[in-house]
């Protein structure tokens, strides 16, 4: 039987979310093994990491040695079967049942016992997921945020079994890689922030939807009336049209709420590549995607 590593972290996506948490728990001193499907979507996730690690040096966060320090500690690869040796596997694939059943499945049969399997899912129940392994005890939540490096909240939820021990392990690695963690003691589709934030932007963009108000006045006024940092309507282009989209799909496919139900104007700008800051448009134009 493969001799878990308790220090060692692997990460099962290379995209903004699991390279994000590959580079905080790098940053904080675990050895990271960093797993996709291809070499390439793997240069790009690592390339990511460099630039975001560069950047950090620039600024003064971390020491400039810290970069390549980091960078070391990461290793990757497109075999599965290699995140085995792992202490907690963190998947951060697509926000898609199907997809992260048939992952969990195969975790289920190459990680030994004692592995913590994570799932960074933002909207989908970790019971639902759990359900395609032999272990669910051994299943949580851990929902990072967007862009990972920066954020200092990870959601910890709870699925229908999951065991104390299992939440513990979690939280204790949430916390070592500098975040502040939440517990969703009930596994509702989109846990607490998801629900929260989806509520209130769906709404924003109905708002936007029948012309009441631009996305511009939305964003202020919850600024400057409710002290948030960022308006709803600038979330959503940091996080991901489509995302946001997808997460609030999630949420409405279970709870048929219809405060959930993504806006037309939401789905067209999907459809239309309107995705926000990654592709150079949203509900604002930017510069670079």
């Amino acid at each position: 039987m493969t001799e878990l590593i308790s220090r060692t972290v692997a990460v099962v996506g290379s995209g903004l979310m699991g390279s994000g948490i590959a580079q905080v728990a790098a940053t904080a001193g675990w050895q990271v093994i960093l797993r996709d499907v291809t070499d390439d979507a793997l240069q790009r996730g690592t390339a990511g990491i460099r630039r975001s690690l560069e950047t950090f040096a620039r600024k003064g966060r971390i020491p400039e040695d810290g970069v390549e320090a980091a960078l070391e500690r990461i290793t990757t690869t497109t075999d599965l079967g290699a995140v085995a040796k792992a202490g907690i596997v963190v998947e951060a694939v697509f926000e898609r049942l199907d997809v992260k059943r048939e992952v969990f499945a195969e975790l289920d049969r190459i990680c030994p016992d004692g592995t913590v399997l994570a799932t960074n899912t933002s909207a989908i129940p970790i019971t639902r997921i759990a359900a395609a392994t032999n272990r669910p005890e051994s299943v949580v939540g851990t929902h990072f945020f967007s862009p990972v490096p920066m954020m200092g909240l990870c959601e910890l939820v709870r699925g229908h079994r999951t065991s104390d021990a299992t939440l513990e392990r979690a939280r204790e690695f949430a916390e070592s890689v500098g975040k502040t963690c939440v517990v969703v003691n009930r596994d509702i589709a989109g846990f607490v922030t998801t629900r929260l934030i989806s509520a209130l932007v769906m709404e924003a963009v109905r708002l936007v939807e029948d012309g009441v108000a631009t996305a511009e006045d939305i964003d202020t006024a919850c600024k400057l009336g409710f002290g948030h940092t960022m308006g709803p309507l600038a979330t959503t282009d940091l996080t991901g049209v489509d995302v946001l989209r997808h997460a609030t799909q999630n949420i409405w496919d279970e709870t048929a709420d219809p405060k959930f139900f993504p806006p037309e104007l939401l789905t067209r700008m999907v459809e239309a590549g309107e995705l926000g800051r990654k592709s150079g448009r949203g509900f604002y134009d930017y510069d670079q995607p």
